[in-house]
């Protein structure tokens, strides 16, 4: 199955040696059995539209889904072209938000700051832990969503819009390294120290990364068009 990676952003050049980038994390999280094709969106490279993959996912990004980039807008487009041809649509971190503002809900910074590392979630009334790295949130859901992730401090963590679309908040293909690596790169001077302590106090519990990895090839899977 074809998949298209819409790479919305670099990730730190200290960790790519180390773990690889957006388009390496993603297919080692959804495993074999994929092709990916990856458009750096950020960059102005899209594809010619929703039929160029089979199923698309959106990455995450230091940028915010409410930010003026002249690349959001036409992202946004395509968006809803992909939604509306009824593929298989993923978004994490911010592919989340800006799927689910293209599609008519709001994102916007959280008053309450920053999650970062391992946290709890209930999915479809299961706990999962998974690591996160985010201080925006979709604060009103777009029309039409089911919210199928939650906690405490990220209410609306996963959503399902339509039989095909499907977002989370945390970063499933964040593994414990990759997490311990960012807190340096990327956490200093801009993330609480103590929220970058707490992170590095969960470095060594489990995180459900595997089983994540294996909900989403499913739901592709499932998804695919059978023509």
């Amino acid at each position: 199955m074809h998949l298209g990676l819409l790479q919305c952003g670099p990730t730190a050049p200290a960790l790519d040696d180390r773990h690889g980038g957006y388009p390496e994390l993603y297919a080692a999280l959804i495993g074999p059995g994929f092709d990916w094709t990856t458009w750096r969106v950020f960059d102005g490279d899209f594809p010619d539209g929703p039929d160029a993959a089979e199923g698309w996912l959106v990455s995450g990004s230091k940028f915010g889904a409410y930010e003026d980039h002249d690349w959001i807008a036409p992202l946004e487009r395509l968006i809803r072209g992909i939604h509306d041809s009824g593929r298989p649509l993923v978004g994490i971190c911010f592919g989340h938000q800006v799927v689910a503002q293209a599609l008519g809900g709001r994102v916007e910074k959280f008053a309450g700051g920053w999650a970062v590392g391992r946290q709890t979630y209930t999915l479809e009334g299961d706990t999962v832990h998974l690591n996160a790295w985010h201080q925006d949130q979709v604060t009103q859901l777009p029309p039409g969503a089911e919210v199928i992730a939650t906690n405490d401090f990220a209410r609306t963590a996963g959503l399902r819009i339509g039989p095909a679309t499907l977002t989370l908040q945390p970063h499933p293909e964040f593994g414990r390294d990759y997490v311990a690596d960012l807190i340096d790169a990327r956490g200093r001077g801009v993330v609480p120290e103590p929220l970058l302590d707490g992170a590095r106090d969960g470095l060594g519990q489990p995180v459900d990364n595997a089983r994540i990895g294996a909900w989403l090839a499913d739901f592709y899977r499932a998804h695919k068009d059978p023509r």
